[in-house]
This record gives C-alpha cells, structure tokens and sequence, in this order.
C-alpha cells in the first residue's frame, strides 16, 4: 500500500511540476516573445482595443450603447417583441437625433457580448457630420479619418467590414 500512495506522489507532483508550472510559464514566455501586443490585452492610449469604452460627448464617435463592463459580459436576450428592448431603441434614437446623428441599427441596439468595440462603417459615416461639427473640423476631413479606419472582412470574406471606435477616436484626437 505504502509503495501505491508513493508512485501517486511522484507522478502527482511530475504532473504538478509540467503542466502546472512549465507549461503555463512556457505558453506566457512564448505570447511575450512573439505577441506581445496582443498578449497584454492590444492596449491603447485610450484602452483596448478589444474591448468597447463608452465616450462621452458629441466630439467623439459612439459605439453600440452597450454597458461595457467587461466583467459581466453578455447580451440582454430581449427578443424582438420584449417592450424593455422598445423603449430602449426609442431612447437611444431619440438620443442619437438631439445630436444630429442619423440612427443606424448598429448605433441604437446593443452587441451579443455587451463590449463589442467595433461598429459598421455606415455608423460611423452617420456620425461624420455630428462630430465635424462639434469640433469644428471640415467634414470632409472626419469623413476620410473614417473611411481610413474602415477594416475589411477576415481573411478577405469571414464577416463584415468594421471600424474600430476607440482606433477612431485615437485618430480623431490627432485631427487638427
């Protein structure tokens, strides 16, 4: 019996010491190495740019109206016939048109995840005019920050092209 609970150790603590301790480190050195970026969250001046951030006024371009609140992420499953989701789109509507933002789907209904940083290049282009305006930049000037900021699809056909709101914003920040 003594010799059983013996081997169970030395394998327990084999098995502790490679895939506890040499592989997670292995994994962390290898993502430090070769994507370091991407492997300390692709951090901004602003934020991530994996993750949406809420801003604040008419001088920046908005994002979906989710809650951002990274830990707890998640939709809010209300179905096409929830009132709650109603009167959430007539606000953010009525929201959008007090800043002269023409809504788009995009700008009045949240993402599945809840911090979705991107938004669709027609929501973007529908808040040229409302930012131009607010900062008292041509509007031709904001309209190619915008379409500089357009992404394309994954791989050339995996989605949709997006824009980057906080990529936006960043370049939206250096416009004079």
């Amino acid at each position: 019996m003594l010799l059983h609970v013996r081997r169970s150790l030395i394998i327990t603590v084999i098995f502790f010491a490679s895939l506890g301790l040499m592989y997670p480190l292995t994994e962390t050195a290898i993502g430090q190495a070769f994507f370091n970026h991407q492997s300390n969250g692709s951090l901004t001046q602003f934020g991530s740019i994996l993750v949406g951030q809420k801003w604040a006024g008419p001088k920046w371009f908005q994002g979906r109206p989710d809650p951002y609140n990274p830990m707890s992420t998640g939709g809010s499953n209300l179905g096409p016939r929830s009132q709650a989701l109603v009167n959430d789109v007539a606000k953010q509507i009525k929201i959008l048109k007090n800043e002269g933002i023409a809504p788009t789907s995009g700008l009045v209904t949240t993402s599945g995840s809840g911090i979705d940083p991107d938004i669709s290049p027609a929501a973007a282009y529908a808040q040229v005019d409302a930012v131009a305006k607010a900062r008292g930049l041509p509007v031709a000037k904001v309209r190619q920050l915008v379409t500089n900021h357009i992404s394309g699809a994954q791989f050339g056909f995996l989605g949709s092209p997006y824009v980057n709101v906080l990529l936006l914003n960043e370049g939206l920040s250096t416009l004079k």
